[in-house]
């Protein structure tokens, strides 16, 4: 049963964090573009929203591959490793993004940030 809900969360953090770095990786520019007016009235992020959307796809990319990779891992032998350090991934990635919005005061999109982390906490207890 554990499995079944694992595999299901770890599938909703892939396709969360796959999309979002297929956004970021094509759509490179317009994301800067958008970021730098976003996180205009930060010291932190105005001199750096390329660095941080940079560090932020990386993460999304690492996360992606290892809840996937998790998912597989769970289906063919159980195991919980790579699904685990996903989830993990999820809950760092997460609160760097909640970090961004609340610098930037955007409080309803750290609301909608804290929705995506109650499932990646989740994995990480069920994974452990």
């Amino acid at each position: 049963m554990t499995n079944t809900a694992s595999i299901l969360v770890l599938l909703f953090l892939a396709v969360t964090f796959v999309q979002s770095a297929y956004d970021k990786i094509f759509g490179w520019q317009g994301n800067i573009d958008w970021l730098k007016g976003h996180f205009a009235n930060t010291s932190l992020l105005k001199n750096n929203v390329p660095l941080a959307l940079g560090t932020i796809l990386i993460l999304e990319l690492i996360t992606g591959v290892l809840t996937l990779v998790g998912c597989v891992e769970l289906l063919i032998n159980g195991g919980r490793t790579f699904g685990f350090y996903g989830a993990v991934f999820s809950c760092i990635t997460l609160i760097l993004l909640l970090l961004g919005q609340r610098l930037a005061k955007d409080y309803d999109g750290a609301r909608t940030i804290a929705i995506y982390f109650v499932p990646a906490v989740l994995a990480v207890f069920w994974l452990s």
